[in-house]
């Protein structure tokens, strides 16, 4: 090989080592990217790009952080830990103290009854007791008022043979002797009812609807006859849409037989239902707070539901019973009657009489007639009224008030 060839190829060697060198990136050199130079720029000469100094700390890296430099040219802060600092350890946010609940108020302590005190015989289904018990805790603290409730669970009016309300109610008037009767019934009686002997009619027949007419009445009319204020109650919403239909069937007829013999129906529908009128679980009680009011069957009621379902029974109740429902009544014997109070007897025993004075004596007022006994002025005094109105004349003030304006000499 020739000496001049070889330094052609030493010199072409050097220069694609220097382009190799310059081509690869320096680590300081991910900070910022500069444009790169080609091998005409690196051989015969071009512009020269000026790369940054690196930061400084404290001017763009934030305390605290490292700041590290990757390959395609993204910086990243990344935070650190001071030496010879132990690691933060974080804490949970302490539980929030619980709100204390508001104590429901405090049910009335029950007072004996007096032995005149009205009685109220609840009769019916095992809605019936419910409302039985609540008026109970109602009326506790009215000494007038005592609370007989006979209600039969599985009772209605379909199935005599299990339970004749036709026969035991009259025995209940005897025993209670109330002074008012309250019946809720029928949640039971949506089955087949027993017509006479042999014949068995299905529910919602033409057949059963007429014959539960006929045995509400006879119930409704025992007594009426007794001369006894009777408050029906009417049947709820329930969950099932086709118990709500038959329920409000039932209500119907209710209404009609009750009214028919004088008695009240009590309407409770709207207590249990929604603004649509659609059967609910939960609703507001008496306070008008959210609670829930009936069972998990959509039958029954829980407590803050009877309490409810007594509230409207009681506002037609207190009606019929009149003062002695105050729970202020108290029994006016010989023993709990007030001291008389006596004045002391006048001085060595003498009386002095008062003469009595007549309504109509006309020296009463310091006259010696009465009204009218008097004959009328023959000529008409003409009053400062007139005077203005005819001749637009004023009366002169009195002397010293602020509207006289007359020299005082």
């Amino acid at each position: 090989m020739k000496p001049r060839q070889h330094n052609n190829i030493w010199s072409k060697a050097g220069a694609l080592l220097l382009v190799f060198v310059l081509a690869v990136p320096h680590p300081a050199s991910a900070q910022e990217r500069v444009p790169r130079r080609n091998v005409l720029e690196m051989l015969f000469g071009g512009p020269r790009y000026e790369r940054p100094p690196p930061p400084r700390w404290g001017q763009n890296e934030r305390r605290g952080f490292e700041r590290r430099y990757y390959r395609d040219g993204s910086v990243v802060d990344v935070p650190t830990r001071p030496k010879n600092r132990p690691p933060v350890r974080r804490t949970r946010p302490a539980a929030p103290a619980p709100v204390p609940a508001v104590a429901a108020p405090a049910a009335p302590e029950p007072v004996a009854k007096i032995e005149n005190a009205k009685q109220v015989l609840v009769i019916g289904d095992f809605m019936a007791g419910g409302i039985g018990s609540e008026l109970e805790q109602t009326f506790a603290a009215s000494p007038g008022v005592a609370i007989a409730e006979r209600s039969n669970v599985s009772s209605g009016l379909v199935r005599e043979d299990h339970y004749n309300w036709q026969q035991k109610l009259p025995e209940f008037l005897d025993e209670v002797k109330p002074a008012v009767v309250i019946v809720m019934i029928g949640a039971n009686d949506r089955q087949q009812m027993q017509i006479g002997d042999n014949a068995r009619e299905k529910f919602r027949t033409d057949a059963w609807f007429k014959e539960y007419e006929e045995r509400g009445a006879r119930l409704a009319d025992v007594v009426v006859q007794r001369k006894l204020p009777l408050l029906w109650v009417g049947l709820p919403a329930f969950q099932s849409p086709s118990m709500t239909a038959d329920a409000v069937t039932l209500n119907a007829i209710y209404r009609s037989q009750v009214e028919k013999v004088g008695g009240e129906f009590v309407d409770i529908w709207d207590g249990f239902v929604d603004e649509d009128g659609k059967f609910v679980i939960t609703g507001s009680d008496v306070n008008g707070q959210q609670v829930r009011l009936r069972g998990s069957d959509g039958i029954n009621f829980t407590k803050a539901g009877k309490k409810k379902l007594a509230f409207y029974v009681e506002k037609f109740l207190r009606r019929h019973l009149g003062d002695m429902a105050s729970p202020d009544l108290a029994k006016l014997d010989g023993s709990n009657l007030p001291e008389l109070l006596t004045l002391p007897p006048s001085p060595e025993g003498v009386v002095v009489p008062t003469h009595p004075i007549s309504l109509s004596d006309p020296e009463l007022d310091g006259g010696k007639d009465l009204l009218g006994a008097a004959p009328l002025p023959s000529v008409n005094i003409e009053t400062p009224r007139d005077k203005l109105v005819k001749r637009g004349e004023i009366a002169p003030p009195p002397p010293g008030r602020i509207d006289d304006y007359r020299i005082v000499k």
